[in-house]
């Protein structure tokens, strides 16, 4: 039985780096599937609690498209997952029509081996074959010739085996795969369904804004002046923490000039983490960097982003993304507490914090708890940042896939 099982997967290996790989992108597609799915559970548990509030269309305009954008992510990767199912399926089908056709070819060959035999079953005239030899040789050679063919006709049969064994396998596999496919095409018709609910939702949301503009705006106007005070607030912290010793600057002392520098080191470990560091939350983006247009008010354009704002589960606790040092920690409005923390040339931002885990001056670890994350104005968002010296990055470059 352990011969039949080696011979089995010796029978798959010529197969076995297509099917490797396959199988990596399949898992990792699934471990996509699965992010996404979190993402939209977070968002639709935001949209769930800010229901009740009249004012929120704002928000719920914001949770809605990141959750029609996570769900056309959810399904491109469904779809992607059908695609090399497809494929296996199809692999998995040649290989078995092979398989079958070696059966058959071995089973015919093994049916004339034993027709042979039978037509020849009396012994005396295997003994007359051998006795009527003209020579010592021949004899040997003629009594090789029996022994070898009923070695072949054993190793025969157990080829026969072997390869009905290795079809056994392929053909419960092929069946593996079509239960797969047939769950992953349910998934993809059920989302696609949520999908265009989603949407309907997104645009009467839309053209509610639309009608009360006036109301919107104010209220669009009062995010956009704390935006711009936090931008202002963390260059300004960042540009005193560099004067200070944070960076390299200058200033005279008795007449020579002085210079302060920064951790070299800790700045380039940061550096050479660049698309590896860890999220300080898990939850859905709903606010990207950069600069954008208003969703509805497609001629207003919005204030800078300087990094990414995550809807997140009520009372997530942040987490430091690297090694540093926390250099201050403020309160803005509609930002609450936040913590700047200082990587060498540098910084991290966490903000929208109700409770702060650390103070000034205090050593942090990759991972370390830095604070909670406030409910405000029933939204449990985050806002992080990450600078270099005075210059805002893109978070999602520089955090991992």
């Amino acid at each position: 039985m352990r011969k039949v099982l080696v011979i089995v997967l010796l029978a798959l290996a010529a197969a076995l780096p297509l099917s490797a790989q396959k199988s990596s992108s399949m898992k990792k597609l699934e471990s996509q599937r699965a992010q996404l799915e979190k993402e939209i559970a977070v968002l639709n548990r935001q949209l769930k609690d800010n229901s009740s509030a009249k004012e929120k269309e704002l928000t719920k305009l914001s949770l809605v498209k990141s959750k029609i954008q996570a769900r056309e992510k959810l399904i491109a990767a469904s779809d992607q997952a059908l695609r090399i199912l497809d494929d296996s399926i199809r692999t998995c089908r040649a290989d078995i029509g092979k398989l079958q056709a070696r059966h058959d070819t071995l089973s015919a060959y093994y049916s004339r081996l034993v027709r042979s035999t039978y037509k020849n079953r009396d012994s005396r005239m295997w003994y007359m074959y051998v006795l009527s030899s003209q020579s010592i040789g021949q004899g040997f050679r003629r009594f090789g010739y029996l022994r070898s063919l009923a070695s072949e006709m054993g190793a025969q049969a157990t080829r026969i085996r072997e390869t009905s064994a290795a079809l056994e396998v392929e053909k419960e596999r092929l069946e593996s795969l079509r239960a797969t496919e047939a769950d992953v095409r349910r998934q993809v018709v059920s989302e696609r369904s949520k999908l265009r609910s989603e949407e309907d939702e997104s645009s009467r949301l839309v053209e509610k804004l639309s009608k009360d503009r006036k109301k919107y705006e104010s209220q669009l106007r009062e995010k956009n002046r704390q935006k711009e005070a936090l931008n202002k607030k963390i260059a300004d912290l960042i540009r005193q923490q560099q004067s200070k010793g944070g960076g390299k600057g200058s200033g005279s002392k008795g007449g020579k000039k002085t210079s302060t520098v920064i951790d070299a080191k800790l700045s380039n470990e940061f550096a050479s983490n660049k698309g590896r560091l860890p999220w300080p939350v898990e939850g859905a983006i709903v606010e990207r960097f950069g600069k954008h247009r208003h969703p509805v008010y497609q001629n207003v354009e919005l204030p800078q982003n300087n990094g990414v704002t995550l809807a997140v589960k009520r009372g997530t606790q942040a987490r430091a993304v690297f090694n540093g040092t926390v250099s201050q920690i403020v309160v803005l409005p509609g930002y609450n507490q936040c913590v700047l923390v200082n990587h060498g040339a540098y910084y991290t931002l966490y903000s929208k914090l109700a409770t702060v885990a650390v103070k000034p001056g205090d050593k942090v670890k990759t991972g370390q708890i830095v604070g909670t994350v406030d409910t405000i104005g029933g939204e449990d968002l985050f806002h992080f940042e990450l600078w270099n010296g005075t210059t805002p990055q893109n978070p999602e470059n520089w955090l991992r896939d």
